[in-house]
């Protein structure tokens, strides 16, 4: 008969461990899997890198992830093809590939739950019927409760086990056994998952350091003294914080924030920036030390932390093989050459037809590399961002006209639309690559290249908004630190920002749901929004709302923002909603209202994409004041024209705003007011002057806002 759950493990946490030897342990990990297209070469190259650094300590190792092994997209869909032999379920292939590596436990990340839980529970779980082995490894979640939640409470297993013996299976903890002693894994998912993803009925604990503290404590109090835990707190700096608040703990993995740590030494990606050591050090409650660790995202690495353990459970020495590891082709040469996992390339293979069909399916072209990196999306203006918002903006006008702005969230870019090349010892950043196989040529935009860029494909919604919260909106959007998934992405908008001042907070329901606003933040410093008919209407001035709080515009945003997903609360409090997509409607890629639809419907009204993107120093919708002086107000000169000695020149205004014309030898000045010409009174609409110029001498020409 088989002993229950249960009492197997009252049995493993009352069975004390006994002295044990030292030990040499290597730790392998990743996070934030999340599979693109680049994962068809970066998951058999993680694979080979991977079995490489296996074969060094072959009894010493144990393999674990630290959260959002998966993503929508097109990656995770192509597993739900029939040709798939899936069973229809999307994500499986991603866990198959998983599986393959050795993974022993994983925490869960936020985009585990993006699909609600009815797709956790598919795919934890078997399925004789294709012979899918479900997840070979226990999810952890210290801080989860699942008690709620129909899909996942029969999933929970008691806590302490062997992993062998919980996979497909949730827990707060797991022990693996290495070598003739026992490791103790505890995971903790962000206390923000409820406005991040769909969690369903799952019960979100938001003191992390007490739930993991009591899950530490029970695996401690049963004789371990060598402690992993998997944090996927979405910030690096949460988890360096939260390793400082706790006692007991040896390793701590970071998740979430797709931050690449590595020694100076190690050989990066082309591309990539190493944003400090490998591993981090900090200090406990009690004063010992905690090895803090993470890795870059989706495949491009394997982490490595080698370190000796006395017999007490100290760490006496971290060997100076820890780093990251590249899984590049210089990567797996430098490792071996291992061939990667047998299953890992059959699932490649069979996703990479099916994703093959999506990259002949071309909409229009760009010149320039479309830029969706997490890092830039997440902190200032993106061309990428714009081309999104803007597209958002042009499929709603088709519905109402009156919607003239648009506000999207950078988290909801997953990726570029474009490709990373080396190139003399550096890299240089091109427009997507030929796919010969599907008759694809440089530059081309295709629907796999869409689908990668915007995975989730957020429904649209157009509400009204007041210019209160329309400020509120904006300046929550750069209250965040770090890289946060709330920062914006605006169409029809301009504004400025100072991420140094005190940031906008909430009041907030146990679970984070804000409630109200607690302090309004002092970040947002100027505010132009545009109305359908051109016209410029100033919303904010040197940080304060100007005009009446009460006149409203007409946005579009994504349902979920509309919805106080990412925690815009403001957003939640707009009228007149409309919907684009219905509730009940299975949402594809030529759905209409969704962002991949709109997108794509938009690059093949614009034919080609050319602006290129730009360094924070010279945007122009978001102007991040660390980086520029504020030129949000300023008149723009729309054009300049000088025939037979008459200069005319046509420039943006703002209303109740007052204009000179001022005229200069040189661009350095000194400039002087055209003495002909009276200050002219700005409506919001473009303007012009026309005068003569009063000689030679006078070559350049500005207006200045009184």
């Amino acid at each position: 008969m088989k002993t229950p759950l249960l009492q197997v493990a009252a049995f493993c946490l009352m069975v004390l461990v006994g002295p044990a030897d030292a030990l040499t342990l290597q730790v392998l990990h990743a996070s934030d899997f999340e599979a693109g297209i680049p994962a068809l070469d970066d998951a058999p190259r993680f694979s080979s890198v991977l079995e490489a650094l296996k074969a060094a300590y072959p009894d010493q190792t144990v393999v674990l992830s630290s959260g959002d092994n998966y993503i929508l997209g097109p990656f995770l869909n192509a597993s739900a093809d029939p040709s798939a032999g899936y069973n229809g379920v999307k994500g499986r292939g991603d866990v198959v590939i998983l599986n393959a590596f050795g993974i022993q436990a994983s925490v869960f990340g936020n985009h585990e739950f993006d699909d609600n839980t009815a797709l956790v529970r598919t795919l934890l779980r078997p399925d004789a019927v294709v012979n899918y082995p479900g997840t070979a490894f226990p999810y952890l979640a210290a801080n989860l409760v699942f008690t709620n939640d129909s899909n996942l409470k029969t999933q929970v297993a008691a806590d302490g086990q062997p992993y062998p013996l919980v996979t497909n299976l949730i827990a707060r903890s797991c022990t693996i056994a290495v070598h003739g002693d026992t490791v103790g894994v505890v995971g903790v998912t962000t206390p923000e998952l409820a406005t991040l993803s769909s969690p369903g009925g799952v019960i979100v604990l938001t003191n992390v350091a007490a739930e993991a503290q009591a899950a530490v404590h029970a695996l401690t109090n049963a004789g371990l003294n060598k402690i992993i835990l998997l944090a996927h707190l979405q910030q690096l700096e949460n988890e360096l914080d939260l390793a400082g608040r706790l006692a007991g703990v040896d390793i701590l993995i970071a998740g979430g924030s797709h931050t690449l740590l590595a020694k100076p030494g190690d050989r990066l990606r082309a591309g990539d920036t190493r944003y400090g050591d490998y591993p981090l050090v900090r200090t406990d409650l009690v004063g010992r030390v905690v090895y803090v660790l993470n890795t870059a995202a989706n495949y491009r690495y394997v982490g490595r932390f080698v370190a000796d353990f006395d017999a007490g459970g100290f760490i006496t020495n971290v060997s100076t093989a820890s780093g990251a590891y590249a899984t590049d082709d210089q990567g797996v040469a430098d490792t071996g050459g291992y061939p990667p996992a047998p299953a890992v390339t059959g699932v490649v293979a069979v996703l990479a037809g099916i994703i093959d069909a999506k990259d002949g399916n071309l909409f229009g072209r760009t010149a320039v590399y479309l830029n969706g990196i997490r890092e830039s999306v997440r902190t200032e203006e993106t061309n990428l961002g714009d081309l999104s918002a803007d597209a958002n903006l042009y499929r709603a006008g088709l519905t109402d006209p009156a919607a003239s702005l648009s506000l999207k969230n950078g988290g909801g870019i997953r990726d570029s639309i474009g490709a990373i090349l080396s190139e003399g010892g550096g890299s240089i950043r091109v427009p997507p690559l030929a796919n010969p196989r599907v008759g694809k040529q440089d530059g081309d935009v295709s629907q796999l290249d869409i689908e990668n860029a915007l995975r989730f494909n957020n429904s649209l919604s157009i509400l009204t908004i007041t210019a209160q919260d329309l400020r509120d909106a904006v300046e929550w959007g750069v209250a965040g630190s770090g890289t946060p998934g709330q920062f914006p992405q605006v169409g029809g908008l301009e504004f400025s920002f100072n991420p140094t001042n005190a940031p906008m907070t909430y009041s907030t329901t146990e679970d984070g749901t804000p409630t109200n606003i607690l302090f309004p933040g002092e970040r947002l410093r100027s505010l132009v929004a545009r109305r359908a008919d051109g016209q410029r209407d100033l919303v904010v001035e040197n940080g304060a709302l100007v005009g009446d709080s009460n006149r409203t515009f007409r946005l579009v945003t994504l349902e979920y923002m509309a919805d106080g997903g990412d925690r815009y609360f403001a957003l939640t409090r707009g009228i007149q909603r409309t919907n684009l997509v219905p509730a009940d409607a299975v949402k594809t890629f030529t759905t209409d209202g969704g962002e991949q639809k709109a997108l794509a419907d938009y690059l093949w009204a614009l034919g080609e994409c050319s602006r290129p993107d730009t360094e924070a120093s010279a945007d122009g919708r978001i102007q991040r004041l660390n980086a520029r002086e504020d030129d949000v107000l300023k008149p723009g000169i729309v054009s300049l024209a000088r025939a037979a000695g008459v200069v005319r020149v046509d420039f943006s205004t703002l209303p109740g705003k007052s204009y000179q014309a001022e005229s200069a030898p040189a661009l350095a000045g000194p400039w002087a007011a055209i003495p002909a010409l009276p200050p002219v009174a700005g409506n919001g609409y473009d303007t012009n002057v026309v005068f003569s110029p009063g000689g030679p001498a006078e070559q350049f020409f500005r207006l200045e806002m009184e």
